[in-house]
Parts: structure tokens; C-alpha cells; sequence
């Protein structure tokens, strides 16, 4: 789950990171207040999307009064904000963050995350912030230092101390930078984070470290833990399928293919994604029904892939283990029946109940095509969008 800048900066504020004054603003004139509030000379009118690259976007402004906060905010609240995180679509601006201005002396990179490969937090530090990490890692990827924090000790300061050398500060910076990793990874284990990223972080005019823009994303599975950070959810930030699929515990991530999957477990959904680009295909989505999914969930899950109108043709690969061949051939006859299905439907079972499910599809009267197995479902799939082009 992905949180508002403004929102990640009060959180990780909470654990003792140096973050600058701001308000948020859904008006121009809630701007203008927010900018006499927080007082100063300098402000950052910055647009909240679920999106990095605003500022390249047009989306983060300065202003020198009061009045000229409230007539950038004018200007970008109701604003489609395109970056190249968001697509060409773009998001609706519909809050800004008023932030104070500050006197910035360098711009540094600092980040964490959960590592897969090593189970471990690793923490990632670069002298080149303000840029995105991807294209300092493309670049100059030695310009990335690297510390891999052990769970059973946690971040230690010499941890942290190397990442502060690594950065290039001296003097009592040092133990500054060390409060402020320690801070942000003490911040980064309590909520459960999957991602923290401070880019830019800048040392100010008079030696302070603070993080001048905030990313947190959260693990999914965690979120039971935080209801209060579940409470931060910005449900129009997301896209509105995955939306869906989340409040019916359905996997799903849209992809810019054709062929729309449908399938359980998620390693048989990769396979699947594979296979369908081996024979020439390209998958239009991820989505795994799980291993106990009941027939309206299935139901939703098939709507879902047909909402999608990029999709040309359907692949359903099931192995029926936990989840029952027959469940998943009712839930497809009748998803396909109340959606009026207008593209081909390739449909491979195998495993627990599936003669059960085969009939049951057989006997449905729609135009649904089986598969022996994989590979010769995703050739059928892939020929029968290929001959409808």
C-alpha cells in the first residue's frame, strides 16, 4: 500500500526524522492559510499523487508570498498530472502539500527496503539525490553504497556511521546522519514497511539533515497491525480493477497485453504469463484467485479481466489442489453468461474434480475451447486472438 508524501513525512516524524514545517490544502485558500501558518518567507507548493517525477511534471512549484501559494495551488488543484510513473492517463491532482523552503547545500539519496534475495533489510545510500535512484543505479551504479542489516541485531551504528562516511559528510554531521538512519530504520521496522525512500535528503545551509521528500510503501500483510495506517488509503490513487480485486482478497495486477490470465497460485500465474510470451502473447494481466477461492470470487475475478478493454482473448490455467476444478468451471460459466462473453476462452484444468469440471463446461453451450495442458493452452490462446485481429 502506497501513502501521500504529506502522510509519510508525519509518520516517520513521529519517530524522530528531521522533516520541514507543511500543511496539506484541498483549496487555494486552505493554501494561502496553510503558507500564514507556517510562516517564513519561502514555500514548496507540492502535488500529492501516488506518483514520483512531479517536479519534472510541473508539479511542485515555489512561491514567495502568500498570495502566489494560493494561485499555484489554483493552478494545479484539478490538474492531470502526468509523470512517467503514472502512464500517459495521468492523476487528478486533489490536495497539495505547503511546505517551508529551505536553504539547501547538497541533495543526497537514502533509502531502504526489504531485500529478497538476502531475507534482510538493506539500506541504500547515494551522493547523487534529487535523481531517481533507477537512473543513478543505470549510470552510475558504483555511486550506490549498500549495508545489509542483519534482523537479529538490527541497525547498528557503525551501520550507520559507513552509510554517513559514505555520503560524504564530516564533523558533526556524522552524528546527525547516525540519529537520522537510526530514526528512519527504527521508523521503517515499526510500520511494517516494504520501502522507505528520503530523495531528496539535503543538508541545509546550517549543517542540518532533512528529508525533503518522502516515499513509504507498506507490506500488504501487515496492514492488519496499522489500522491506522490502513486508514491513510487513498482509494482514488489506485487503479480501480486492483482496487476491486483487493476488497475481494483477489491477486491482480493490470499488464498492457492482450490475453487476459486468470489462474491460481501465484508461480503457476508467472508460468503462465511465460508461457503465453514464449508462443508469441503477451499477458494483459497477474491475477491468482488463491488456492480456496469460491465461485463468486471467481465470478469477480473473471469480470475483472473483462473490464479490461485491452483484452482480445482469455486464458483460465487451473490446478486444482486445495481449490476444486468444478467451483472454478461454475464460477466461469456463469461469469461468462452474465457478461455476455465476446472473446475466445481458453480454459486448461487439471487436478482435483476435473472430469467434473470439464463436463460442467462442455455442457454449458459456450463457445469455451480446453487444453491438455499448458503449453497447449497458451498456443490455442494465442492463434485464436491472432485470427480475431
Amino acid at each position: 500500500m502506497n501513502i501521500h508524501e504529506y502522510q509519510a513525512k508525519e509518520l516517520i516524524k513521529n519517530y524522530g526524522v528531521n522533516v520541514p514545517k507543511g500543511k496539506i490544502a484541498y483549496t487555494p485558500s486552505e493554501a494561502k492559510n496553510a503558507a500564514t501558518e507556517i510562516g517564513g518567507k519561502l514555500w514548496v507548493v507540492k502535488a500529492q499523487i501516488h506518483a514520483g517525477g512531479r517536479g519534472k511534471a510541473g508539479g511542485v512549484k515555489l512561491a514567495k508570498s502568500a498570495d502566489e501559494v494560493q494561485k499555484l495551488a489554483t493552478q494545479m488543484l484539478g490538474m492531470t498530472l502526468v509523470t512517467k510513473q503514472t502512464g500517459p492517463k495521468g492523476r487528478v491532482v486533489k490536495r497539495v502539500y505547503i511546505e517551508q523552503g529551505c536553504d539547501i547545500k547538497r541533495e543526497l539519496y537514502l533509502g531502504m527496503l526489504v531485500d529478497r534475495d538476502t531475507s534482510r533489510v538493506i539500506c541504500m545510500a547515494s551522493t547523487e539525490g534529487g535523481t531517481e535512484i533507477e537512473e543513478v543505479a543505470a549510470t552510475n551504479p558504483e555511486k550506490i553504497l549498500k549495508v545489509v542489516v542483519d534482523p537479529v541485531t538490527g541497525l547498528m551504528p557503525h551501520h550507520a556511521r559507513r552509510l554517513a562516511y559514505g555520503l560524504k559528510l564530516s564533523g558533526s554531521q556524522i552524528q546527525s546522519a547516525v540519529a537520522f538512519i537510526t530514526a528512519l530504520y527504527q521508523a521503517f521496522i515499526a510500520l511494517d514497511a516494504s520501502i522507505v525512500e528520503i530523495n531528496p535528503l539535503i543538508v541545509t545551509g546550517d549543517g542540518q539533515l532533512m528529508a525533503l521528500d518522502a516515499k513509504v510503501t507498506f507490506d500488504d500483510n501487515a496492514l492488519f497491525r496499522h489500522p491506522n495506517i490502513e486508514a491513510l488509503r487513498d482509494e482514488n490513487e489506485e487503479e480501480p480493477t486492483e482496487l476491486l480485486a483487493t476488497k475481494h482478497s483477489l491477486n491482480y495486477i493490470k499488464l498492457d497485453g492482450n490475453i487476459g490470465c486468470m489462474v491460481n497460485g501465484a508461480g503457476l500465474a508467472m508460468a503462465t504469463m511465460d508461457i503465453i510470451k514464449l508462443y508469441g502473447g503477451s499477458p494483459a494481466n497477474f491475477l491468482d484467485v488463491g488456492g480456496g477461492a469460491t465461485k463468486e470470487r471467481v465470478t469477480t475475478a473473471f469480470k475483472l479481466i473483462l473490464s479490461d478493454s485491452n483484452v482480445e482473448g482469455i486464458l483460465v490455467n487451473i490446478f486444482g489442489g486445495i481449490m476444486r476444478c468444478d467451483v472454478i468451471a461454475e464460477g466461469i460459466v456463469a461469469a461468462a453468461r452474465e457478461v455476455s462473453l465476446h472473446v475466445p476462452l481458453v480454459v486448461r484444468l487439471e487436478g482435483t474434480n476435473v472430469e467434473l469440471g470439464k463436463k460442467i463446461l462442455q455442457q454449458s453451450g459456450l463457445p469455451i475451447a480446453s487444453a491438455n495442458n499448458l503449453a497447449d493452452a497458451a498456443q490455442k490462446i494465442v492463434q485464436a486472438v491472432r485470427e480475431g485481429e
